[in-house]
């Protein structure tokens, strides 16, 4: 036998996975089934209550809090994702998983039986803490189930998931509150969830395998839980989110609750730091940062996390007050991003294992950087079909340098650190996402602010004075001056191409923290060797051994490599 098939077999035996690399697809079935359902349930939470929180608010009251719906559900996510990273490769992948899914569908039940606002979001928290579960876990399953090769198409179809949640939710969730009760939008988690439970116990056997020659159920082999490092990490992402999700909206920036959010956070990340440098298995390992091709990527992700802010959030307000669309329409107009995504996102294996992950990279985040600043070079009022047609492009460009960057990280670390180095690409992207929603909001009023500071005067007489305000008053545009609505629809204009522009910016920031700090070829550790010698390295052009061991060997005893250089 050829030391390649004899490499490819001892990986497949011993495990880069739960299954080897060469499983039938009829055996991952069940199992790649139930990753898109626990996905489907974290997919479409947000969307899906999104159109009934005029119901919701109606029957509980609390219009001043409700925003918490989804700020306490994204705090628990974020703050877990590192822990559960951890706990998986400590633990194995399935008792996270499916401890996920039952804390989310028990989160659900509570939910739907909510008494009060108060309790709504207390109960949208403890949803949020099975959700930082399944999103971190279902990620890592699927790159333990799959060789390098196949990995883009299972996670092709996990975006398909998000890009048809973002199709469904709204308009499942606006049948469930016309023509039912807003606690139905709950409650149809359930049976999601139970058939999602019973494909992972039925089909899913977590073999814990830490690699190609140490088992996981070698003596010492399991890990003490760094609890106290969790809940550092838990207080300082809990006080920093929640300081620039209700900074400016619910307080001023500067007011006495922002700056002691923002000083207990520091605290808290100095007492993470101290902690996490004398555990003996800290939740977030130093290697995490000091390995070159995981921290660009975690770098890179959390200025795309940034940036995906002017789309998904300011978008929709442009389509209804500049164009004057519907919801329905707005939601399409955003939809078409989700829809161009995932096919992109499936087809870039052909982009990087020409061109590498590195420039494959490169290319998508420089095409979505000049997307966002075209944004606003688009005529005013304009058609539909123009900001349409940027977001078909964006999407297009951002699935090919998301996924294969995940891949790239994924591929440089074995069984036992794939959960944690996942995690932490997951974390920082949520981060990015809270720190991008406080910052463009900033620039957002500010642009606003000015904009109606220095309205004619003719017009200022009963002229809103936030975005929200704007948005409602021109959804009864009839009721306003004359003059007035396309003032105000003309502010909004320039208030989005401002956002476009910061989202640009931060594009431009991604695309040089890939070019300075990403290597030029991806490592591959040990355990993908078998996968390397037949279909090459990480980003398709394999690299030589020495960095590869620079990157990943060198830390916490992992026995990384790469595939002999085929160039």
């Amino acid at each position: 036998m050829s030391r390649t098939t004899q490499d490819s077999h001892s990986a497949g035996r011993n495990g880069t996975g739960n299954q080897p690399p060469d499983a039938p697809a009829a055996r991952r079935g069940p199992v790649v089934a139930a990753l898109m359902l626990g996905m489907a349930l974290a997919a479409l939470d947000s969307t899906i209550i999104a159109t009934a929180v005029p119901q919701i608010v109606g029957d509980l009251g609390g219009f001043a809090v409700f925003s918490w719906l989804f700020s306490g559900y994204l705090l628990a996510v974020t703050v877990t994702l590192p822990v559960y990273g951890k706990l998986s490769d400590t633990h194995g992948r399935k008792p996270i998983l499916l401890t996920g899914i039952v804390l989310f569908l028990v989160g659900s039940l509570a939910c739907a039986g909510a008494w009060n606002m108060g309790s709504l979001i207390a109960f949208r928290v403890l949803q949020g803490l099975g959700g930082g579960a399944l999103q971190g876990t279902v990620q890592t399953i699927a790159a333990d189930l799959y060789p390098m090769k196949e990995r883009p198409k299972i996670q092709a179809r996990l975006s398909s998931v998000w890009a048809a949640s973002a199709v469904a939710g709204p308009a499942l969730g606006g049948l469930l509150t016309t023509y039912g009760d807003w606690r139905w939008i709950f409650l149809i988690n359930l049976p999601v969830g139970a058939v999602a439970l019973w494909l992972i116990v039925r089909h899913f056997h977590d073999t814990r395998s830490q690699g190609p020659t140490v088992p996981a159920d070698a003596p010492g082999r399991r890990a003490r839980v760094d609890w106290p490092g969790a809940l550092a990490i838990f207080a300082a992402g809990g006080l920093l989110l929640t300081a620039v999700v209700q900074g400016g909206t619910a307080w001023p920036w500067l007011s006495a609750p922002s700056l002691l959010l923002l000083a207990g956070s520091a605290v808290a990340a100095i007492a993470t730091v101290l902690i996490e440098r004398r555990a003996a298995e800290p939740i977030i390992p130093g290697w995490v940062w000091r390995r070159r091709t995981i921290s660009a990527v975690n770098l890179a992700l959390g200025a795309l996390g940034l940036l995906m802010v002017a789309p998904t959030v300011f978008l929709p307000t442009y389509a209804q007050a500049v164009l004057g669309l519907g919801p329905t329409a707005a939601g399409f107009v955003l939809s078409v991003m989700t829809l161009s995504w995932p096919i992109s996102a499936a087809l870039s294996s052909r982009v990087y294992n020409r061109i590498g992950i590195r420039n494959c990279a490169l290319l998508g985040i420089g095409g979505a950087a000049l997307v966002l600043a075209a944004f606003p070079l688009l005529p005013y009022p304009g058609a539909a079909w123009q900001p349409a047609l940027l977001m078909l492009a964006l999407g297009a460009a951002l699935g090919l340098f998301q996924l294969p960057l995940i891949i790239g990280v994924q591929s440089s670390v074995g069984y036992a650190e794939r959960g944690t180095a996942t995690a932490s690409i997951l974390f920082c992207r949520q981060v990015g996402q809270s720190l991008g929603a406080a910052l463009f909001g900033a620039i957002a009023n500010a642009t606003l602010g000015d904009r109606l500071a220095h309205a004619p005067t003719d017009l200022r007489t009963g002229l809103p004075h936030d975005l929200d305000g704007v948005s409602h008053a021109l959804q009864h545009a009839g009721a306003l001056a004359t003059g007035t609505a396309d003032y105000l629809r003309r502010a909004v204009d320039t208030t989005v191409q401002h956002v476009y522009l910061g989202a640009a910016a931060a594009a431009a920031l991604a695309f040089l923290t890939v070019l300075l700090l990403a290597p030029r070829r991806f490592p591959v550790h040990a355990d993908a060797r078998g996968e390397g010698r037949t279909e090459g390295s990480a980003d398709g052009r394999a690299e030589g051994g020495a960095e590869a061991r620079a990157e990943g060997g060198a830390e916490a005893g992992t026995d990384a490599g790469a595939a002999p250089d085929s160039g």
